[in-house]
């Protein structure tokens, strides 16, 4: 929920720089630069910065694919940071990835001939 409180306030920003800079000023290209450094900041934010922590501490929205052929094992947080275990039943092999602000320190685990207890084919 908080996730979408969040995109709509920086909406309502863009739209009262389009009422007012807009419609009251009559400055169309001013509004254009102001409304898409507003958008851009907000995606910043949003993405480098509030994503997971609005996951983790007041329930927002997030998704993570498991990658083809992989098994989902467990997922916790360590700090702000998202880990996520997957087994490779292929390899014989755990895949620890951490899932950080913005993804740019990912930090990638590989446990070699892990033999996690789920049932074999």
């Amino acid at each position: 929920m908080i996730t979408y409180a969040y995109w709509f306030l920086v909406i309502a920003l863009i739209a009262a720089v389009v009422f007012f800079v807009g419609f009251r000023m009559d400055a169309w290209k001013a509004t254009f630069v102001v409304s898409a450094i507003i958008l851009l900041t907000g995606w910043g934010a949003y993405y480098f910065h509030f994503q997971q922590i609005f996951v983790k501490k007041w329930g927002g929205v997030m998704s993570v694919t498991v990658p083809d052929g992989q098994r989902h094992i467990s997922a916790t947080w360590k700090d702000e940071n998202l880990w996520i275990e997957n087994y490779d039943p292929e390899k014989n092999i755990c895949h620890f990835s951490e899932y950080s602000k913005g993804n740019l320190l990912q930090g990638r685990v590989q446990i070699k001939n892990c033999n996690p207890l789920m049932p074999q084919e």
